[in-house]
């Protein structure tokens, strides 16, 4: 049974690169275990998990900064404020949804009306973008 690994190791078990888990160790998300003397750092099996946690909360939309907030609230059992942050995303994520359906409305009107021209007037969309 393996009991540590390798930062190259642990990368490949992972999914990341190297630079990516030093990068997550120089913003505080994960630890650096001490080098011992003539010898390469070994890293415990259980921070593959923890590398786990940062790549699925980034995928749910979470920033790093949110990623170590959601960290230090995993440590101290805070489920309400946990659930306070998640909630702040969702909202944030629904605003961002709805500003990308209003942008695709006006850009396939915007299509649309191009679309419909007889090549001998300006663009409706270079005249759109232009416009003050």
């Amino acid at each position: 049974m393996i009991i540590d690994l390798t930062i190259g190791k642990l990368a490949d078990a992972a999914g990341v690169s190297v630079e990516t888990i030093r990068y997550y160790q120089r913003r505080g998300l994960l630890d650096e275990p001490a080098k011992p003397l003539g010898g390469h750092r070994r890293y415990p099996v259980g921070m593959m998990k923890r590398l786990h946690f940062i790549k699925r909360a980034q995928v749910l939309g979470f920033t790093l900064s949110e990623v170590g907030e959601l960290l230090t609230l995993d440590e101290s059992c805070a489920c309400a404020e946990t659930r306070a942050l998640a909630a702040r995303k969702l909202a944030l994520i629904k605003q961002k949804v709805a500003d990308l359906v209003v942008m695709q409305e006006l850009l396939s009107g915007l299509v649309q009306r191009c679309g419909e021209g007889d090549g001998e007037a300006i663009c409706p969309i270079i005249e759109t973008l232009t416009a003050q």
